[in-house]
């Protein structure tokens, strides 16, 4: 049974301007492909909004890969102990917001945890899926839980600077990329564009109402059942999201999830996660199949999808309700999976 979700919006979106078209661009970036659909007058050049697009994506790229060795993210984690670095605006702005959800998760998300996630083989080098990876031991664990921790990260808000503690590795994997829509969506904002629908990655944000009135109707993103395969791809695209039964109006609002089939790979007759606990050094392992969030943006949507699988149903769920977060849990029960919405989801279901 199909079952609708409206978030609760402050002003009623206004239907765009008669004759308006959809129009649709795609790229790529950050290892993966982005979308939108956008509504504009029929004739408007579509190329300065893609390259304008394009533009705001690489920024990110350039400010926050851990892929890109002259990244700003790379420099800093590359810098020396002691070493104060002024950051780029937007740079800050995430890393800053990453710090917080890490203090409200109590460091189930931690965005100094980058050599703990390339221990694993899910950073840019000595990967899990290249020849010669060998699962970490005790030892390389420790040695680097001793490079992490998100308390041990200084920032002078004033200057808006990061000191260096020394060998700390900071990875905005789970942020950069909803934050990446955010931007998209702000570059369609400045260029008169009310009404659009963006993607990333599986990542989305809507805004206003399509020509019918209609609004950006998205289907939240099913995990595979039973015992899926691993895969390397990013799922949840516009083209490959798979329908959970339920559908979100994006009136303003984003959607963000986490799951463990999105990267992972086996050994021994178990599945690796992606998804590290920065508590414990290990791949989740908590049942948890997928968690969805819908927010406001899609940075907080990225960040906290990551924080409440993390913590799984029980706990996460608990301080999602706290919290206020429209979360949904889907959780592996054998073969079956089991959806348990927050609180506040809830409310919203139709």
């Amino acid at each position: 049974m199909r079952r609708t979700l409206v978030p609760p919006f402050d002003v009623p979106p206004q239907p765009p301007a008669l004759g308006g078209a959809v129009h649709a661009l795609h790229g790529n970036t950050m290892g993966t492909t982005w979308s939108v659909r956008l509504v504009a007058h029929p004739d408007r050049p579509l190329a300065p909004l893609q390259q304008a697009i394009q533009t705001s994506l690489d920024q990110v790229v350039a400010q926050m890969s851990t892929w890109e060795p002259a990244s700003d993210l790379s420099r800093f984690n590359a810098a020396p102990a002691g070493s104060w670095h002024a950051l780029p605006d937007t740079f800050f702005t995430v890393l800053d917001h990453a710090l917080q959800v890490a203090h409200d998760s109590g460091g189930a998300y931690d965005p100094t945890a980058g050599a703990l996630v390339d221990a694993w083989g899910f950073g840019p080098a000595q990967r899990y899926d290249e020849a010669g990876f060998v699962m970490p031991d005790t030892s390389m664990l420790a040695t680097a839980r001793a490079r992490c921790g998100w308390r041990r990260l200084e920032l002078d808000r004033a200057a808006q600077r990061a000191r260096q503690p020394g060998g700390m590795k900071v990875d905005l994997s789970a942020i950069a990329k909803g934050f990446g829509v955010d931007q998209v969506a702000r570059c369609l904002q400045q260029r008169g564009i009310g009404s659009f629908l963006v993607e990333v990655g599986g990542e989305l944000r809507g805004e206003g109402v399509k020509p019918d009135g209609q609004p950006w109707w998205v289907a939240l993103e099913q995990p595979p059942s039973g015992d899926a395969s691993c895969t390397s791809a990013q799922a949840g695209t516009l083209a490959t999201i798979a329908a959970s039964g339920t559908v979100a109006a994006l009136y303003g609002w984003s959607v963000a999830t986490s799951g463990d089939y999105r990267r992972c790979f086996r050994a021994d007759g178990r599945r690796y996660s992606h998804t590290i606990d920065p508590r414990s050094g290990q791949p989740v392992d908590n049942g948890i199949a997928s968690v969805t969030v819908l927010h406001r943006t899609c940075m907080a949507a990225d960040a906290w999808s990551t924080a409440l699988g993390v913590l799984g149903a029980g706990e996460g769920r608990a301080l999602a309700d706290r919290l206020g977060l429209c979360a949904l849990f889907v959780v592996r029960d054998g073969a079956d999976l089991i959806e348990m919405p927050s609180a506040a989801l809830a409310a919203l279901l139709d």
